[in-house]
């Protein structure tokens, strides 16, 4: 899963074939910013001024959108990927003091990749195992009761 990082070039003409296939769309902008993550692995910044001319947008309204919606990083993540999920459920079974132990841990934030590109911390908004909270999704494979040893454990293995 390790991009090379392209070149400014290389975002532009890509992400304007993306968006030129998707144009004809009602409403394209989430479809072209989930096309461009898949081929980058993130939304580089320089496909954003790309995005916002052809909708005739500005940078930021497009910045915005992808705020709002989690799934889309702004960086490459690292090499492994958790994703704890933040949805009422997990959060009544201890999601909250998880999410916690994971930041110490790992000395980040959600979104945020560890010094060492190894991993990238993410926030899920249910995965649909409420019945097996906290849940979990590491490297996209579902974990469920994930208490902190076993978020230990994950995270060793993230390391190792």
């Amino acid at each position: 899963m390790h991009h090379h990082i392209p070149s400014d070039t290389q975002v532009h003409e890509r992400t304007a074939g993306i968006v030129a296939d998707h144009m004809s769309l009602e409403g394209p902008l989430l479809p072209i910013l989930h096309a461009v993550q898949s081929a980058f692995g993130h939304v580089p910044q320089t496909a954003l001024p790309v995005i916002a001319d052809a909708l005739n947008i500005t940078k930021a309204e497009v910045h915005g959108v992808m705020s709002f919606y989690h799934d889309f990083r702004e960086h490459l993540p690292g090499a492994h990927v958790v994703k704890l999920c933040r949805a009422e459920a997990c959060q009544a079974m201890g999601a909250d003091q998880l999410a916690d132990h994971a930041k110490a841990t790992l000395g980040v934030d959600f979104h945020g990749t560890t010094p060492d590109g190894k991993v990238t911390l993410e926030a899920v908004y249910c995965l649909g195992l409420c019945a097996c909270a906290p849940a979990a999704l590491v490297n996209g494979k579902v974990v469920g009761r994930v208490d902190k040893a076993r978020l230990d454990a994950i995270i060793e293995g993230c390391r190792a």
